[in-house]
Order: structure tokens, then sequence, then C-alpha cells
């Protein structure tokens, strides 16, 4: 999980349980599927960001220096993830309140290609 990762993954998630979960599991049984995942993705993301000791198996496997690192920079970007100030947390917090944003777009495309094959 990053912040470069995470929103395609969302996306790419609610579209694929559009088009692919039968059509009885579409309305209420998708809100709680959504809801497991969001949490999912915040239950590791957040903690990731927070330097949360369990994380270090994940952010070690991608030499990141932190889970802050690899939250921030995926490997790729060079933001200063050593940096502990209230624009960088306020940021963060802004994209993580994007996750459900993402999944349901994601879930909204796949409704409308599912509605053009039918």
């Amino acid at each position: 999980m990053s912040f470069l990762i995470d929103a395609p993954l969302l996306y790419a998630s609610g579209e694929a349980y559009a088009r692919l979960a039968p059509e009885r599991a579409q309305r209420n049984v998708a809100r709680f599927a959504a809801a497991a995942t969001v949490a999912g993705f915040w239950g590791v993301s957040i903690p990731l960001y927070l330097n949360a000791k369990w994380t270090r198996p994940v952010w070690k496997a991608t030499r990141a220096r932190s889970g802050r690192d690899w939250m921030l920079n995926s490997g790729v970007l060079r933001i200063d993830h050593k940096r502990n100030d209230a624009a960088t947390h306020l940021v963060a917090g802004m994209l993580f309140a994007t996750y459900p944003l993402w999944l349901l777009a994601g879930y909204r495309h796949g409704r409308r290609a599912r509605a053009h094959l039918a």
C-alpha cells in the first residue's frame, strides 16, 4: 500500500466487483464489500504512514526507509518522509479521505460497463 498505488488498486477493485459479482450481490452486499475493502486499505496504509512496528516487514520488503517513506514515495518520489509537520499530515489525511471515492469511481465505471454488455 502507498499513496501512488492505493488509488489505482481501489479503483480497479471497485470496477472488478461491479463487473464480476452476481447481480444479487450488487446493492447491500456491495456496500459491505466496499466498507471492508476500504477498511482493509486504511488498516494497512494508516499504520504504515504512522510507522507502526508491525508494518516493518512491509516497508522493508519494498526497500523503503520507513512506512511513511513507502507511503509518500513508493520508491519513486523524493518527498522528505522524516518531515513531521501539520501540512504533511493534513495532505496525508486528505489522501486517506479519498480512498472511498476511488473505490466508488471504479464501481460506477464497472456498473456502466456491465449495463452496456447486458
